[in-house]
């Protein structure tokens, strides 16, 4: 009898349109602190009941689907399980580790999560479907009116990018550099990972003054105050810091192409000659058809800002010439990220 192969199969389908329980499943294990228990030894069942203050009900339910996802490791079954973390959930949902990469998780936990049920309202009309809807404001005036909000936003944003400023620390020859800017640092990470691999770059991170407090304090923490400079500013109204290195970590795709021209001219003026910007985002293949998640974030770009959007390195490369970049070159990071590089 004939056997029929590649037969359709609804699993893709299934699977993509029932992932929000997956989702929210490793969101709320990420969110009560789960894995950073895990990371101090393998415990059993009723160790983290006690620890997370869970009902019996589906407490194994809820803990074997973090095995069958690949999340946690199990020996044992139900009552006699034992669980630990995997290798990267103990290396990257740690709190106490720097490797810690879940403050976004905890952003998309308790920020974004709920947005998206609105990502039909926003295709249709276009605007914002965040706490920006209903008042008016930016997303960033929200944002940095309000403390816990900034907080955790800034920590949102070293966790998505800590595996990126990592290699791109590492990997991007600065031999030839002394000086750079991180425009939007935020709480400085990134230039944290800069000098600790690169001990003869001074760095300064630029960012709005709300920010400056929590910036200084990490930069304090890793001592590292004789090499990283804090400054405070808006880098729509003030010039840039000159700098041999412009860096910007996903500071464009929160803008519309206008703004995304003037903050790429800003840059240009503050290099020298033989000087670089670099930009750090999940850059869509040019064919549009591959980087699902760079596509994604474009549409979170959607919920969350006016104009911001996910660009190719075509879009790149069309930018930069027009402000007068005379070349460019892509560097691939950390999963879906790239650093798209543009020379003065």
């Amino acid at each position: 009898m004939e056997t029929i192969t590649n037969q359709p199969t609804p699993a893709a389908i299934l699977q993509t349109g029932t992932g929000f329980m997956a989702s929210k499943t490793l969101l709320t294990a990420v969110n009560m602190n789960l894995f950073t228990f895990l990371a101090k030894g393998e415990k059993t069942g009723q160790d983290i009941q006690n620890k997370l203050k869970l009902h019996n009900r589906n407490l194994y339910d809820f803990l074997d689907a973090l095995v069958a996802l690949g999340f946690l490791n199990r020996t044992g079954f139900k009552e006699t399980a034992v669980y630990k973390n995997t290798v990267e959930t103990n290396l990257f949902l740690d709190k106490n580790k720097s490797s810690y990469v879940g403050g976004i998780l905890e952003m998309a936990n308790n920020r974004l999560y709920p947005f998206w049920n609105n990502l039909e309202a926003g295709l249709k009309t276009g605007l914002p479907q965040n706490e920006t809807k209903n008042n008016g404001q930016s997303t960033f005036d929200v944002l940095y009116s309000d403390p816990k909000k900034l907080s955790e936003f800034i920590n949102a944003m070293a966790g998505v990018q800590t595996g990126n400023f990592m290699m791109f620390s590492k990997k991007f020859n600065f031999s030839s550099y002394n000086s750079l800017c991180d425009i939007g640092g935020c709480g400085g990470h990134f230039s944290v990972h800069i000098v600790s691999n690169n001990p003869h770059i001074n760095c300064v991170s630029f960012d709005l003054p709300q920010v400056e407090p929590i910036a200084k304090e990490v930069i304090k923490a890793m001592n590292l105050n004789d090499s990283i400079t804090i400054a405070a500013g808006d880098f729509f109204t003030d010039d840039f810091p000159k700098a041999d290195i412009i860096t910007m970590g996903n500071v464009l795709h929160d803008w519309g192409e206008q703004d995304k021209l003037i903050l790429i001219e800003k840059a240009y003026k503050a290099l020298p000659e033989g000087g670089a910007l670099v930009v750090i985002e999940n850059i869509i293949d040019d064919a549009r058809s591959k980087n699902a998640f760079g596509l994604l974030m474009s549409l979170n770009m959607l919920i969350e800002t006016e104009n911001g959007f996910d660009f190719t390195f075509d879009d790149f490369n069309r930018w930069t010439k027009k402000v007068g970049f005379t070349s460019t070159t892509l560097m691939p990071l950390v999963g879906p990220s790239s650093a798209a590089i543009a020379y003065k």
